[in-house]
């Protein structure tokens, strides 16, 4: 799962933050991020493939020298919401961009015959079409717990499991669908 690997940065910035400060969780997420991308770097994989990544480390060096320079921001509260909304806006703008954040991985992953075709597009930008709303729904969420019930804990790792989740199983899913709705068609 390829596609997991790219927001290990961005999970253990939640599972940290829960736990630190947020300026430390961002420190975290910012020095992950930009160990993966060095990584996948060092192994050869194109900048398409690595949207997330990049995205990553810009958010994260901006949490922390935004975290350090305000540590108590009023902001700091609503910090695992922003991060939702940052992908969402990553994805949104990867679409928006004519290069969902999606293809670039995917196309790691088939034959380059496959990988050319029109449907093949279309595929990676329903999926990247389904990370964008599941990160949407779930900052807005958590955005309106945040404010409402500020400590609900598992209110907000319930929104942040199915952020992640729900766009997981239909990323694994819908291209077996398309493949067996082709397979039937022809």
């Amino acid at each position: 799962m390829n596609y997991l690997k790219s927001f290990l940065p961005w999970i253990a910035f939640a599972i940290v933050s829960t736990q630190a400060d947020w300026r430390w969780s961002g420190l975290t997420g910012l020095v992950l991020a930009g160990g993966l991308l060095l990584l996948e770097r060092r192994r050869g994989k194109d900048w398409d493939t690595l949207f997330i990544e990049v995205s990553a480390v810009v958010f994260f060096a901006v949490l922390s020298v935004w975290s350090f320079s305000d540590p108590a921001s009023p902001l700091r509260d609503y910090v695992g919401a922003l991060t939702d909304l940052w992908l969402a806006a990553t994805a949104w703008g990867s679409i928006a961009a004519k290069r969902p954040f999606t293809l670039g991985i995917a196309k790691t992953m088939v034959p380059p015959e496959i990988a050319a075709t029109p449907v093949f597009r279309r595929v990676n930008v329903v999926i990247t079409a389904v990370w964008a709303a599941s990160f949407t729904l779930a900052g807005i969420a958590e955005a309106v717990l945040l404010h409402s019930a500020p400590h609900a804990t598992v209110g907000l790792i319930i929104i942040k499991v199915l952020g992640f989740a729900v766009p997981i199983s239909f990323t694994i899913r819908y291209p077996r669908i398309v493949r067996a709705r082709a397979q039937k068609a022809a």
